[in-house]
């Protein structure tokens, strides 16, 4: 059972952390404050991090891992372009961060309750990765 929980929660961290990556390249060439953008790819930078920790873990236990849903991601490509094209400011970036922030806060914490019989390790990954989403919330405030 550990082994099982274990796999699946790292497949979700996985395929949240490609969501917030993409999310980010979605809304980086729309930010025009240097300081979001900088808070932006040092959250990119810490998702890669943790996906290389993620990936080095899946691979012990011979798994590829998980892409994000499809349709979430087509989505939530979409809202960010409509929202993007009605008014392109800092603004609706921060707007469009946080929603998808507090969606991922939801998701992960969701899923660590659901697979309590995952190892520690990914479990602390789960919870740091929480806090990373949780600290961009906090960073982007001020454009909102």
């Amino acid at each position: 059972m550990v082994e099982k929980d274990t796999i699946k929660l790292l497949r979700e961290c996985d395929a949240g952390i490609k969501m917030g990556v993409a999310s980010i390249d979605d809304v980086l060439e729309h930010v025009r404050s240097n300081d979001f953008r900088n808070h932006l790819n040092r959250c990119k930078r810490e998702h890669d991090a943790l996906k290389t920790e993620i990936q080095t873990l899946l691979d012990q236990y011979h798994d590829d891992g998980k892409n994000p849903n499809p349709i979430a991601k087509g989505m939530s490509w979409m809202k960010t372009t409509a929202k993007l094209c009605m008014e392109d400011s800092d603004r609706v970036v921060a707007d469009l961060m946080t929603d998808g922030c507090n969606m991922g806060v939801k998701s992960l914490s969701k899923y660590l309750n659901q697979y309590k019989a995952a190892d520690e390790q990914s479990k602390d990954i789960t919870k740091r990765l929480i806090k990373l989403e949780a600290k961009l919330t906090e960073d982007i405030r001020q454009y909102l």
